[in-house]
This record gives C-alpha cells, sequence and structure tokens, in this order.
C-alpha cells in the first residue's frame, strides 16, 4: 500500500543533511511551508543552498531560517524589500553568498530541471552582469543567454489539500512555485492544511501528481489551514 503520510514535521525533514540545497515554495508569505521551514531550523542542517524567490519575510519562516546562519547560499529573484532585513544585514557583512535570477528566468530554470532540458536561451539580463561567464547567442537578430536548470536534493512546497498517494491541490495564489519545485527535487515535501481519502479529490483539480511527492505532512498554523 503507497502511504507517504510522515507523522509530523519534524519527521517529513529528519533526512536533509548539511549542503544540501533545498527549494522552499512561496511568493512571500503565499504557499510558504511555514511548518516545514521551523522544523527544519530544529533540525539543524547547515550550509544550505536555498532556492526561493525571495530572501525572506520580517523574521520568520525562511527569513528565520537565515537568522539562524544555516543558509551558505541563496538563489532567488528578488532578494530586497522593506522587511528583508535579515538577509540584507548577512549580505552586507559577507555572510551570505547570493545567485541573483531575473524571476521568469528562475521560474523556468527550475522547470527547464524537472522537465529534463538541458538548457534553454533566455534574452533576460542579455549585456547585463547578470550574463557574464554565461553563452551568449544570437538567433534570428536577437541576443539570448545560456540558462542552465536548477535542480534540488529536497523541495519543501504548501499544498492546500493531499492524500496518502501525494496528490496536491493548491489554494489560490499558494500554488505559485510548488508544483514546477516538487518535479525539480530528488525528494518533494508537501505541507498541507488537510489530509483526505483516495477519491476525495476531483481528478481534474490535482495540480501535482503523487508521482513528484515522496512525503506528505498535514500543518495548521495555530489551528488556522492557509
Amino acid at each position: 500500500m503507497i502511504d507517504k503520510i510522515s507523522v509530523s514535521v519534524a519527521e517529513a525533514v529528519a533526512d536533509i543533511p548539511d549542503g544540501a540545497t533545498v527549494m522552499i515554495g512561496g511568493f512571500g508569505n503565499a504557499g510558504m511551508p511555514a511548518g516545514l521551514i521551523d522544523a527544519l531550523i530544529e533540525q539543524g542542517a547547515r550550509e544550505l543552498t536555498i532556492v526561493n524567490n525571495n530572501a525572506g519575510n520580517g523574521d520568520t519562516g525562511l527569513a528565520a531560517l537565515l537568522k539562524a546562519r544555516r543558509v551558505r547560499k541563496i538563489i532567488c529573484s528578488f532578494p530586497r524589500q522593506v522587511d528583508s532585513h535579515v538577509f540584507d544585514a548577512l549580505y552586507r557583512a559577507g555572510e551570505i553568498e547570493l545567485e541573483l535570477t531575473p524571476q521568469g528566468n528562475l521560474a523556468e530554470r527550475i522547470r527547464a530541471a524537472g522537465a529534463g532540458i538541458g538548457g534553454f536561451f533566455s534574452p533576460t539580463g542579455y549585456g547585463t552582469l547578470l550574463a557574464e561567464g554565461k553563452e551568449t547567442r544570437e538567433i534570428n537578430g536577437r541576443h539570448y543567454v545560456l540558462e542552465a536548470p536548477i535542480h534540488a536534493d529536497y523541495a519543501l512546497i504548501r499544498a492546500h489539500r493531499g492524500d496518502r498517494w501525494g496528490n496536491l491541490v493548491y489554494r489560490k495564489t499558494a500554488r505559485n512555485f510548488g508544483p514546477i519545485m516538487a518535479m525539480a527535487a530528488k525528494c518533494a515535501i508537501a505541507e498541507v492544511a488537510e489530509v483526505v481519502e483516495l477519491g476525495e479529490l476531483d481528478p481534474e483539480a490535482i495540480v501535482t501528481p503523487g508521482i513528484f511527492i515522496q512525503r506528505v505532512v498535514a500543518h495548521t498554523e495555530n489551528g488556522v489551514t492557509r
């Protein structure tokens, strides 16, 4: 019997080692797997490479992981905002490495990894510092930059509902990077607001099929589902 349910967020992240590359879903706080991030902080893995849309908000979630000095490098598209003070302080102190990637390129690099694509040419970033050291090519009169896929050891994502096979449905904007991150990681761990019985999810509403998910764990924040 296939059963991918973990009994706790702590169990779900227990084997993430030092130095792992970890994708974390979320667009700001929308779709951020806060329970899994908190469990990862408690678990103690260090020297992590984190792939995320941004570099954390305030002092919770991803920002708390950075504040705990667990992250060696972050790959993201939007590292600075009004409340990104944790990342800002670490970066200015030279305590964290940043790989800046335009948001469209970030999404496509993750998708390319999941789809088995070896690389792709994008016009975004050509002629800027972001293109330094990368192959460029002129195609039909337009200049492009070769971008490499981003693979991960683990992906931590948030979904609305899931079943024991790992099938997932999302809630509105919380969907964001979750589906492509699940495809690009060796081990995808889904934090869900509710685990349902097989057959309760409308097949037409399933966005991430269970073949891409290795673990599912139910988690609510203060009894509130997102």
